[in-house]
């Protein structure tokens, strides 16, 4: 649906508030090894990429796996600690057919205008029986991450996302199985402290589609439970997986 067009602004915040500790990727890093099995030269596409952070882990973790990532939007491509950096999107990927051996999408799948005409061109340039790994919140799943507990307009906003249902038609269309939905805890925040610190509203496209009042209440009671709560943040996204 296209929510945000990433403009120099939210990249910046983006970089700035949206990159998981390296420690934080454990879970991720565990949940992908067995959905993806790397191999050496397995060649895995960030779609997506943003400013990097996962392209980077990628790398990192599977040195022998060459790691490609394709973002749309120029000031993220200028704002990435990975590089190469291909301009391209999720309708027009610039790799040949049947030359790719996983696609990651990373909080990607509610900025793709045409979603059927993106699972077609993933199918395109896929090896056949290579997944495709969603990292996303998906419509209906916001009971698991704190963001809503504040900000709970936002939770409409959210429920103008794909749900995983409607990924996994939209995907099946074009000749995939759904193979898993698999929900992965991540430490968002050391505590609420932190998050109430760093939070930067152009960071998060629910926080910028709600009123600037709602906006205002959520900092307001961010901080008021920020005084009283300790440990860290722990919120749940969503991995699908479809073959």
């Amino acid at each position: 649906m296209a929510l945000i067009a990433y403009d120099d602004s939210d990249a910046r915040s983006f970089e700035a508030t949206r990159h998981l500790r390296d420690g934080d990727l454990a879970a991720w890093r565990a949940v992908l090894g067995r959905r993806l099995e790397p191999f050496p030269g397995l060649r895995l596409l960030d779609l997506g990429s943003g400013t990097g952070s996962w392209a980077r882990a990628f790398r990192a973790w599977w040195p022998e796996a060459e790691i490609v990532a394709v973002e749309p939007s120029a000031a993220m491509r200028e704002r990435s600690v990975f590089q190469p950096v291909v301009p391209g999107s999720a309708a027009e990927i610039p790799f040949g057919d049947a030359s790719l051996d996983g696609v990651w999408l990373s909080t990607v799948v509610h900025h793709i205008p045409d979603l059927a005409a993106a699972a077609r061109e993933i199918r395109r340039v896929l090896r056949p029986g290579a997944p495709v790994l969603i990292r996303s919140a998906f419509a209906g799943r916001h009971g698991s991450i704190s963001l809503f507990r504040w900000f709970p307009e936002a939770v409409a906003v959210l429920d103008r996302y794909p749900s995983v249902a409607g990924v996994e038609s939209v995907f099946a269309a074009a000749g995939f199985v759904s193979a898993a939905v698999e929900p992965v805890p991540q430490v968002t925040a050391l505590s609420l402290v932190e998050l109430a610190a760093g939070l930067q509203r152009a960071a998060h496209t629910p926080l910028q589609l709600i009123s600037d009042e709602a906006y205002a209440a959520g900092v307001a009671r961010l901080a008021e439970a920020a005084g009283t709560q300790r440990g860290p943040v722990i919120d749940v996204l969503d991995l699908l997986v479809l073959r």
